[in-house]
């Protein structure tokens, strides 16, 4: 899937009647995953985006990332939950995440506590994603946007994401990261995922 585009991005969401964060004041951020149609998993083939109001022009600022939207082959091959394993489903999950610790271990845009998100089950075990309507689950946690490798750019998922949205680049994902700070220096520790298909652009 080629880089989107933030128009289409805009235009989609208007289309879904999400809602599109554009504060004057700028830092409003609206996170975006695009999720590629392809269905062969282990692959950073999707975008996590980001745009938001400059307040000093005016203007719209864009980023995009190379991410994966689904979990990776291990985790699909060896189930990591007993109803399979989680594939986020597409829609718009307002003030569903904050930052906090990965794991433990570095700061991340992570799902709140308390708060579900919808996610399929994949319980196939053939290293394709299962997006079946019938196989969607209420009871996902731990759905965070956080990085793959910490020194490299990867190639392969892997066990990087057993559902997590994942930025392939940490030098992407340290962008993300100074944005998300900036936010929450104005807006508070809250942030909206909306998560697209790329049928929708």
């Amino acid at each position: 899937m080629k880089r989107p585009d933030r128009a289409a991005i805009h235009a989609a969401m208007t289309a879904k009647d999400y809602v599109i964060f554009g504060n004057a004041k700028g830092f409003d951020l609206n996170i975006v995953g695009i999720r590629a149609a392809e269905t062969r998993a282990n692959r950073f083939d999707d975008w996590l985006t980001v745009s938001y109001k400059d307040a000093a022009h005016g203007d719209w600022a864009f980023f995009a990332f190379a991410c994966t939207t689904d979990p990776g082959l291990s985790h699909l091959e060896n189930l990591s939950h007993p109803d399979g394993t989680a594939v986020l489903k597409e829609g718009q999950y307002r003030s569903s995440h904050m930052i906090r610790k990965h794991q433990g271990k570095y700061d991340a845009v992570c799902q709140k506590p308390g708060y579900q998100l919808e996610v399929y089950r994949d319980r196939n075990q053939d290293g394709t994603i299962d997006r079946a309507p019938e196989n969607v689950f209420t009871n996902a946690t731990g759905i965070n946007i956080h990085r793959a490798s910490r020194t490299r750019r990867s190639t392969q998922v892997d066990r990087w994401s057993a559902g997590c949205q994942v930025i392939a680049d940490p030098t992407d994902f340290e962008i993300l990261m100074t944005l998300a700070r900036r936010a929450k220096e104005i807006y508070g520790n809250g942030f909206t995922y909306t998560l697209l298909h790329e049928s929708d652009l």
